[in-house]
């Protein structure tokens, strides 16, 4: 495979040092960028895919005209981790 080359990066002194500062044993300045990239980059698709889902929801309420109150979505949120939490403990028994 292949790879590619991003541009460089061009970035006031300070803040290379400030970078440099925190990298973990055996990370390079280059491994470091690399990671933030793509975790913004996962991060920006997550988003995406929210926003997406959200806006597909709404669309299906005006169609079907089925709505619900933020109590009734945080009332079954509640129910949901109540559940999972009882799950867990009875795991945890085993």
């Amino acid at each position: 495979m292949k790879t590619a080359t991003l541009p460089p990066l061009r970035v006031e002194p300070k803040f290379r040092k400030a970078a440099e500062a925190v990298l973990r044993d055996g990370e390079s300045l280059s491994g470091l960028m690399e990671q933030s990239l793509r975790s913004e980059v996962n991060r920006r698709r997550m988003q995406a895919e929210f926003i997406a889902r959200g806006l597909a929801a709404r669309e299906d309420a005006k169609r079907t005209d089925v709505y619900y109150t933020a109590d009734e979505v945080h009332a079954e949120l509640r129910d949901m981790l109540a559940k999972a939490k009882a799950k867990s403990k009875a795991k945890a028994k085993v």
